[in-house]
């Protein structure tokens, strides 16, 4: 075969940087987008930041005392230094009480963790050192809801030989343990976990025999909310019986969960929304707009000197000029994203979410022009601050269902009937899937009751069997 030549027409799309630019911006919320702008800001000088835009109402909280997180690393230090020396000019003349003016930091405790507040306790308990590292190690077997989920006779088995713990040793501790604050640590189950802390209740405490008698031997009839054979097997009328269900409801199925500390997260909103006239519209929220500014000193050493070595400084100029466009691109499009939005659910914020209609991702790309990927970047953590509360922007798309007359109905509109008719419902006699169906048949909307069951269970209501009372 001899090798020839061959010319080949094709097409071929090549994003260029500053469209790949505009596209991470598009997707990134705005604490993200805060945290990209530092890192840029820090690597191009041909770039600030206005000094009117405040960041701190972007920062992640760790704790709900820490309201007041630190700016920018290089403007901390240099107002930490700024403020060193004046303190030390005006200590030098006045008495260190006497300065008024001078307050001493509020430092944030770190949280309490379970390990700690059991550690704690053991070791100001009144038992054998040997018995206080035995159930040190039983601590560190706990979980985060503070349950021994490790059986002893297993955990014994990795235990070294040389240490010389028997099994009966590993059961005090656990006994040491489980009598530590919280009550029902060191549980293995949650039967242990409730008989724990039943036990630990004063003796004169109303109907905590029968109680415990309920956990011991009839808490399946309790949860499947079999309460006809409890009453006739502990010889008890309706009163009693609601007290004791009292009782047992009030205890802490997860002792450990209160020391799992998160850090808080604070979402500020994209969008407002507001009435005007009668008809509800979208705006910027000014607050949440990066305010970007051409660094003016380096761009008059641009207009100055053309040589070799302003070319790094034209390139970074280029690239502010880019970022900055694309950030008034990504503010322009959240805005119309989101008035296409308020205006298609003008009735949601009016009546709420029994009046949202169905919409998809679709019908706003189509009316706006743009690609439906496009608008999912949009309405990806994405907030509106609405009078009934912040939403993201996703929540105000979902699917629909048919009804009877040939419309269509919001799934979450359903979700919020669904919600309202059991909330009306006779606790004694709770409504069933099928009968909600029933219901809402009635009023002209088609649902199948598997379809009722996924919408109860998505906003974790219970069946009709275990919301029964008596």
């Amino acid at each position: 075969m001899k090798p020839t030549l061959q010319l080949k027409l094709s097409q071929q799309l090549n994003l260029t940087p500053q469209l790949q630019q505009s596209i991470r911006l598009l997707q990134l919320s705005t604490l993200e987008l805060n945290q990209e702008l530092e890192r840029i800001i820090q690597e191009n000088p041909l770039l600030e930041l206005n000094e009117n835009w405040d960041t701190k109402p972007f920062e992640t909280q760790k704790a709900e005392n820490d309201t007041h997180p630190d700016h920018d690393l290089d403007e901390k230090n240099t107002t930490q230094t700024e403020q060193d020396t004046e303190w030390l000019e005006s200590s030098s003349t006045s008495n260190f009480t006497q300065n008024e003016d001078y307050e001493i930091p509020q430092l944030a405790a770190e949280p309490t963790t379970l390990r700690n507040y059991l550690t704690q306790q053991l070791s100001l308990s009144q038992v054998p050192d040997r018995e206080k590292k035995i159930a040190g190690l039983l601590v560190d077997s706990l979980n985060d809801d503070g349950y021994l989920t490790q059986d002893l006779d297993e955990l014994l088995s990795i235990l070294p030989d040389e240490l010389g713990i028997e099994i009966e040793d590993l059961n005090q501790a656990l006994t040491c343990l489980q009598h530590l604050d919280p009550p029902g640590v060191g549980a293995r189950n949650l039967q242990e976990c409730l008989l724990l802390q039943l036990e630990s209740l004063p003796e004169n405490t109303a109907h905590k025999k029968q109680a415990i008698r309920v956990v011991t031997q009839h808490l399946d009839m309790l949860a499947s909310h079999d309460y006809a054979l409890i009453k006739k097997l502990l010889k008890c009328d309706d009163q009693s019986l609601r007290a004791i269900q009292k009782l047992i409801v009030n205890l802490n199925p997860r002792p450990g969960s209160d020391f799992n500390s998160t850090d808080t997260r604070y979402i500020i909103p994209d969008i407002i929304v507001s009435k005007v006239n009668g008809v509800w519209i979208a705006n910027q929220n000014i607050n949440a707009l990066p305010k970007l500014n051409i660094n003016h000193y380096y761009a008059n050493i641009l207009r100055q000197k053309h040589d070799e070595s302003s070319k790094i400084l034209s390139n970074q100029l280029n690239e502010a000029k880019w970022l900055i466009k694309n950030l008034e691109q990504r503010s322009s499009t959240i805005l119309k994203v989101s008035n296409a939005i308020v205006e298609r659910q003008q009735q949601f914020f009016e009546h709420g979410e029994i009046a949202m209609r169905p919409l998809i991702l679709r019908e706003i790309a189509e009316s706006l022009e743009l690609h439906e990927s496009t608008v999912s970047r949009v309405t990806t953590q994405k907030f509106m601050h609405t009078p009934r509360g912040i939403f993201e922007l996703k929540y105000f798309f979902g699917s629909h269902v048919t009804t009877d007359t040939g419309g269509s109905c919001s799934a979450t509109a359903i979700r919020a009937l669904i919600k309202q008719l059991i909330q009306k419902e006779n606790p004694k006699k709770p409504l069933s899937d099928n009968k909600i169906a029933g219901i809402l048949e009635e009023q002209g909307i088609v649902v199948a009751r598997r379809t009722i069951a996924k919408y109860r269970e998505s906003m974790q209501i219970l069946p009709a069997n275990l919301r029964k009372t008596f």
